[in-house]
């Protein structure tokens, strides 16, 4: 059976253009920094996100930990959402291996955070206290339902936290489909923050890596870093080909996931089992399922699995659903269906 795979755009497998640029890329050693294809992609990455340098790296938790840790010494604190990935899905590593101590604040619903939180969280010049040092971000938001920040919020975040002499880190992940959404350049939604580190594994479809974007002096801490966590590759450039060609050909595309994920929205919405958070904003449909259902998401799951649709759940009653380049018009067709067999 070919399944159809709702569970999150990291399952994308690479295009066949990719896998035909993998296979004839040229490569060298990237340790030495002298494998052409690597630096290609970052600088190709650089010139996107409107920054000096950037430093391919294995993942998007690497991206943010060695990003987090070129800016934090042991003891400092970084400001960050209580729905932030960084918060919740990266092991504690900033804590465990940065020493770096997190203040989390309650995130609006687009996913930002409120100037007078921010404000509160800024520790005093105390001796009792840790440093306030940074503030991270994230856009698209994951747990707040796939949500988007206007460049006016991030703008409006990062001078506020500049005048404090704070810096501001952005987890642009999916950043791409954040400026598919808002129909801007991504430079427009980068362009306030620091840093910056968005994921080359999800939506855009190549098979490995994250590029971390910043000034020349912050990717020169960052890459000391990289090696320390164990993140220098050697011919690399085999895994950056394939990123080369989703920055290039990938990224232009997204308004169709993000569409095709209104269209399930849609498609579901009809099912009286089910509970939509509203109108998804990017690839990410989130919904719940309504009082009078009484199987558990396992076994719904477990259901769809024998029609051929994967998901996962995101909570005790809760379902997260994400469009991909590899989910057609007839994918969304046979999800929807089904979902009403599973929950009639």
């Amino acid at each position: 059976m070919q399944f159809i795979d709702l569970r999150s755009d990291t399952v994308t497998g690479p295009t066949p253009e990719m896998r035909e640029a993998m296979a004839r890329a040229e490569v060298g050693d990237d340790v030495y920094g002298d494998d052409p294809t690597v630096n290609r992609l970052q600088d190709l990455a650089a010139d996107r996100m409107g920054k000096a340098a950037a430093l391919f790296v294995p993942s998007g938790t690497m991206g943010n930990l060695a990003g987090i840790l070129a800016h934090c010494q042991r003891g400092d604190e970084v400001i960050l959402g209580k729905q932030n990935h960084t918060y919740l899905h990266e092991a504690g590593g900033i804590s465990v291996l940065g020493g770096v101590h997190s203040c989390q604040l309650a995130n609006q619903p687009d996913g930002s955070l409120l100037l007078s939180d921010i404000e509160a969280a800024i520790r005093a010049d105390d001796q009792h206290e840790p440093i306030t040092r940074l503030v991270c971000l994230e856009n698209s938001h994951n747990h707040c339902g796939g949500t988007v920040q206007t460049a006016e919020t991030t703008r409006r975040i990062a001078e506020f936290a500049h005048g404090r002499g704070l810096k501001v880190h952005l987890d642009g992940a999916r950043i791409f489909n954040a400026a598919a959404a808002l129909n801007v350049n991504v430079k427009e939604l980068t362009a306030p923050v620091d840093t910056v580190t968005f994921c080359l594994s999800k939506g855009l479809c190549a098979p490995v890596g994250s590029v971390l974007c910043g000034d020349q002096e912050f990717i020169g801490r960052a890459h000391r870093l990289r090696k320390m966590l164990g993140g220098g590759m050697r011919q690399a450039g085999i895994l950056a080909a394939a990123g080369i060609v989703a920055l290039e050909k990938m990224t232009t595309r997204l308004g169709e996931d993000h569409a095709r994920a209104r269209t399930l929205a849609e498609g579901l919405s009809e099912n009286r089992g089910i509970v939509l958070d509203g109108a998804p904003q990017t690839n990410m449909v989130f919904f719940n399922l309504a009082p009078q259902v009484q199987s558990s998401t396992d076994e719904i799951t477990d259901r769809l699995k024998q029609h051929g649709i994967l998901v996962s759940a995101s909570g005790v009653r809760r379902f997260r659903l994400v469009t991909h380049y590899w989910i057609d018009d007839p994918a969304v067709e046979r999800t929807v269906a089904a979902f009403h067999e599973v929950l009639q």
